[in-house]
């Protein structure tokens, strides 16, 4: 029997970056990664060890300098801009340490955007967001704007916003960095309920 291709797997990753008064700057070099169907794995290192950097990379929101980034064995970076935005949307949950809310929509607004994008019809979309963010405890403040909620209740509208796609994967860089740890706390268990309730690797 031939072993399944790892849901989302990077080989020899490089990323450098110019800097006019330092020249070439070595984020990463050669980094391998490999996450299977129904894994949750955690990138653990000291800042500026280039966390982010590969997180960014995996998600296809950066191109590497050299390697190879396969889901479920295709080379991603092969793929026109055009499919690399749809895998982005279709496949692809993000959670960042800032939120990147929109301030001018409410709670409920926010969470539709990915499905609207999407062109999901505007009733469905408006029921999968109501159904997620009751999920994340934020049932009686859809109405409210970024502004008027706290820190952990914006987190958790974003947390809404990257699974109310259902996405095979979800990407979360230091997504309770900003909180307080007792918040922080509660959002990693939020990530892990959701990920054994929906099935998503992280």
């Amino acid at each position: 029997m031939t072993e399944r291709a790892p849901l989302l797997e990077a080989k020899g990753i490089t990323k450098d970056y110019w800097l006019e008064e330092k020249g070439r700057i070595h984020v990463l070099d050669g980094v391998d990664f490999t996450l299977h169907e129904g894994e949750v794995v955690g990138l653990v290192g000291k800042s500026g060890a280039g966390k982010s950097t590969l997180l960014h990379v995996l998600g296809t929101l950066d191109v590497p300098t050299g390697g190879r980034v396969l889901y479920r064995g295709e080379d991603l970076f092969a793929r026109s801009e055009v499919r690399l935005a749809d895998f982005r949307n279709t496949t692809l949950g993000f959670v960042f340490q800032s939120h990147y809310l929109l301030p001018e929509f409410s709670a409920l607004g926010n969470v539709m955007t990915p499905l609207l994008v999407r062109r999901t019809p505007k009733a469905e979309a408006r029921d999968a967001a109501l159904w997620i963010l009751e999920r994340v405890g934020l049932s009686h403040r859809v109405e409210h704007r970024p502004s008027e909620l706290s820190g952990g209740e914006q987190q958790r509208v974003a947390l809404a916003r990257a699974l109310v796609t259902r996405p095979r994967i979800l990407l979360a860089d230091e997504p309770t960095g900003n909180l307080d740890p007792r918040t922080g706390h509660r959002i990693h268990e939020l990530i892990l309920e959701l990920h054994r309730e929906l099935g998503i690797s992280a």
